[in-house]
């Protein structure tokens, strides 16, 4: 997919994916919906493994018989993969996208997963089902939510699951501060979203599309350190909180509900 495209998609699907608010527009376009697959693989360096790592730092908690949230599921490419690998679990996926959610109904009907396994919701965190769940994962999603939201969002993924249950997240995480070491500062950042979009044009796709999509990431999305990006999570109510992923600009990050600090939401 051409790499403009594919940060309009994201835009929509995801900031007005902004979970904790009503989507104003919802992403409409056939033929971008259609195409969704294509862009993770192109963007994300080690997608397939970041869906494998996932599924296993989930099953490390939640039981055989599991039920497991995830946000932003639209297009369906996680619940399909977590679905297949692990016949027992049930799922409910949430999205504000009705097209997207109607991608993900299309590819996991496809993949045969049985209907009465997942539970597709239009709409945001907010409206999302109360649980309470065994896990929820949160993948290429954050990063689109406006700094002032994220905790927030966290929160309203915490209240769903059970004590001890699992969060895993992956998004966009930078440096952009000059650490003890020196490492860090706008120069840091800079050569990350360049070596994200040189992953786009290895991945294929023309070098004036990832141009415009790095410049698009560094002028418009809400992109924090991962340090914020921790501080988040914690802040939300997760405690234990490891980083599992890194793939260049991308980082992911698993969190237990209750382990380390309470909220009071």
């Amino acid at each position: 997919m051409p790499l403009d495209k594919l940060n309009a998609k994201a835009r929509i699907h995801h900031t007005q994916h902004t979970m904790t608010q009503p989507t104003a527009s919802p992403f409409t376009d056939p033929a971008a919906v259609a195409r969704y697959a294509e862009g993770p693989r192109r963007n994300v360096p080690g997608y397939d493994s970041l869906l494998r790592m996932s599924r296993i730092l989930l099953a490390e908690r939640v039981p055989a018989n599991g039920r497991v949230l995830v946000v932003g599921a639209g297009g369906g490419l996680e619940l399909e993969d977590m679905a297949l690998a692990q016949t027992g679990w049930r799922f409910d996926g949430v999205d504000p996208s009705k097209p997207m959610l109607d991608l993900a109904a299309q590819r996991l009907q496809s993949a045969g997963v049985s209907g009465d396994r997942v539970a597709l919701h239009h709409g945001t965190m907010q409206s999302a089902p109360a649980g309470p769940f065994d896990g929820a994962t949160c993948l290429l999603t954050f990063h689109f939510v406006p700094r002032e939201q994220r905790v927030p969002m966290a929160a309203e993924i915490r209240r769903r699951l059970k004590p001890g249950a699992p969060l895993v997240v992956a998004h966009l995480s930078v440096a952009d501060e000059v650490g003890a070491g020196g490492e860090g500062g706008e120069g840091e950042r800079d050569l990350w979203l360049s070596r994200y979009a040189a992953f786009q044009v290895a991945s294929g796709v023309p070098p004036e599309h990832a141009a415009r999509a790095r410049d698009k990431v560094a002028a418009e999305l809400a992109v924090l350190t991962p340090e914020e990006d921790e501080a988040v999570i914690r802040e939300a109510g997760f405690g234990d909180v490891r980083m599992f992923y890194m793939g260049f600009a991308f980082r992911g990050w698993v969190g237990l509900v209750g382990s380390e600090c309470e909220v009071s939401n």
